[in-house]
Formats: structure tokens, sequence, C-alpha cells
């Protein structure tokens, strides 16, 4: 599990409010724990060991872990306000938004090369595949939860997208 996976996995726990979390893949295990202070700010401490049979190394937890979670890279914050400002024109034309469900990456085709499973101007019917969000290595199929034109794409291929960022903009039949 690379830094970016671990960083997206500790957001989508602080978006769910999941107080404690534990994974295990093979030799690597990650179990992050999160604690309310005083104050009610919410502290994340990730504990990341590599579990070999031979040797177990200790969790890592400490300063230098806190201040990724504690800051947001720029990027991660940036999308989370375009997304709300591009669904807000898509609500005042009439036109339906299509949100991310899911933290990951956007891809508008099934590989990389194939053509694009939609592109503005076409026309979809409900439960039509409208792209992919990868997230954890999982590829997230988005389907359409009513039929019409898309009108506008909101994401860039190869974008990272956040929780209830707009995707597509379609213009209802």
């Amino acid at each position: 599990m690379n830094q970016k996976e671990l960083k997206e996995l500790i957001e989508f726990l602080i978006e769910k409010d999941i107080a404690e979390f534990e994974l295990e893949r093979g030799d690597v295990k990650v179990r992050i724990k999160r604690a309310l202070p005083a104050d009610a700010t919410a502290q994340v401490i990730p504990s990341v060991a590599h579990v070999s049979p031979a040797v177990t190394l200790a969790p890592v937890a400490g300063p230098a872990a806190q201040p990724a979670v504690a800051h947001p890279h720029p990027h991660t914050a940036a999308p989370a306000t375009s997304a709300s400002a591009a669904a807000r024109p898509a609500e005042e034309e009439g036109l339906h938004t299509i949100q991310s469900p899911i933290v990951g990456t956007f891809y508008d085709a099934p590989s990389p090369g194939a053509p694009p499973f939609v592109k503005v101007g076409d026309v979809v019917e409900k439960g039509q595949v409208l792209c992919i969000i990868e997230a954890m290595k999982l590829m997230n199929e988005i389907e359409s939860d009513l039929a019409g034109e898309i009108v506008k794409k909101l994401v860039n291929n190869g974008q990272p997208v956040e929780y209830g960022q707009a995707l597509f903009a379609i213009k209802p039949r």
C-alpha cells in the first residue's frame, strides 16, 4: 500500500466517521485509530506495520505521520470546491448531476486507448456505465441514475475525485 492509497483511506474513514480500522494484505498490516481530544478536534494517528515470518516491525506513528492528515494536500481540497461550484450551475440550468460515490481516480474508458464510455452529446439510459472510479486497486463502474443527454463532463481522465464531487451533468429526458 503506497502513501497515496493510505491517505485516501484515512480521508475516507474520517469522512464516514469510522473510529478504528484494520486491514491486512499479505505481509502488510495497516491499523488506523482515530481519537477525539478534549477540544473535539479529530486527530488521526495511522500505524503501519510490515509483518514478515522472521521479523515484526513496530507500528509507525508520531509527528511525521500527522501533518499529512492534519494538513490535506492542496490537490485533495481543490476538487471538492470545484465540485460544489460545478454542481450549482448544473442545478440552476435544470440539469441532473452525477456525483462520485467514492474517493478515487476517474477514468472515462474501460482501458487505456479504448474509447470513452460516454462523451458530451451522447444519450444515456438509466443504469448505463458512464465511467470508472478506481479506489484501492478496485475498478468501480459508475452508472447513470436516469435517462438523458450528457451535457457536461466535469472531470478529466485520470483526475483524482472526492466523495460527492460532480462528474457529469445530464439533461433529463
